[in-house]
C-alpha cells in the first residue's frame, strides 16, 4: 500500500478472550455468560485504553451487542492529554454485511472517527443500502483476508489492535500466524454444552499441535487466572 515510500508497519495485534475452564466463550442462556470478574474487567478496560483499535467479528456484534467502549475516565483523559482520540477506533469484519444498523457498536463513532467494517465485495453493496450511522466500509475483495486487513490499519496509523473475539475472528488471527499475544482469562466455572460458543474452532494452526506458544506470564486476579502467550515463539 504505497505511494514510492516504505509501507506501514502492520499493528501489534493482541488477542484477548475470557472462557471456562472447559474452553467456553459462552453458554446458550439468553444473558451473556459473566466468565470474568471485576478485577479482569479493569484490566481488559486498561488494554482497551492501550490500543488505539478494537476489532470484533459479525457474530460477536450480533450475539454481545457490545460499546467496545474504555469505561475508566481517568484513561480516557490520559489518551486526550497524549494527543489521541478518547476511545480507540472500533473495527468488524463482516463477510456478507449482515450487521445490525442500531447496534450499539456505531454509537460514539462521528465523520472523523467512524468506525471500519472490513467486508467482501459483496458485503460492501449490503452495507452502503443498509448502514446510516457514521462507518467506513472496505472491500477486502471476493474473500475476507485478514493479511491486507492488517496492511490496511498499519497504512492508517493503527499501531496497536485489540481482537476481541468471537471464535472465528481469534481462529482467523492465529492459524494465519497473525497474532503477537495472546491473552487467556480462565474462568472457574463449566459450560459442557456441545451447542455453546468455543474459544477456538477447527483449524490448521502453525507447527501443527507440536508447536509450543511461550508462556511469558500468569497473573491471579482472585479467581480467575490470566494466562499470557507468545503465539509464534
Amino acid at each position: 500500500m504505497g505511494n514510492g515510500a516504505e509501507e506501514a508497519a502492520r499493528p501489534y495485534v493482541l488477542l484477548s478472550v475470557a472462557m471456562s475452564v472447559d474452553g467456553y466463550i459462552d453458554d446458550m442462556e439468553p444473558e451473556r455468560l459473566l466468565l470474568s470478574n471485576d478485577a479482569d474487567f479493569d484490566r481488559v478496560d486498561g488494554i482497551r485504553a492501550w490500543s488505539d483499535a478494537i476489532l470484533v467479528g459479525a457474530e460477536t456484534l450480533r450475539r454481545d451487542n457490545p460499546r467496545l467502549l474504555v469505561r475508566d475516565e481517568s484513561r480516557r483523559a490520559q489518551r486526550i492529554a497524549a494527543g489521541r482520540p478518547e476511545y480507540p477506533r472500533k473495527v468488524t469484519v463482516t463477510a456478507r454485511g449482515e450487521l445490525d444498523p442500531e447496534a450499539r457498536f456505531w454509537r460514539s463513532g462521528t465523520a472523523e472517527h467512524a468506525p471500519l467494517v472490513y467486508t467482501t465485495d459483496a458485503g460492501a453493496r449490503r452495507l452502503r443500502d443498509r448502514l446510516t450511522a457514521p462507518a467506513e466500509i472496505v472491500a477486502l475483495g471476493p474473500e475476507l483476508e485478514f493479511g491486507p486487513l492488517l496492511d490496511d490499519l498499519g497504512a492508517r496509523g493503527i499501531g496497536r489492535l485489540m481482537v476481541e473475539g468471537g471464535g472465528r475472528i481469534h481462529t482467523a488471527f492465529l492459524s494465519a500466524g497473525l497474532a503477537d499475544e495472546l491473552l487467556v482469562a480462565v474462568g472457574p466455572t463449566l459450560v459442557g454444552d456441545p451447542a455453546a460458543p468455543r474459544f477456538l474452532h477447527p483449524a490448521r494452526f502453525p507447527g501443527g499441535s507440536t508447536h509450543r506458544m511461550r508462556l511469558v506470564e500468569v497473573e491471579r486476579l482472585g479467581d480467575v487466572a490470566v494466562l499470557r502467550y507468545r503465539p509464534q515463539a
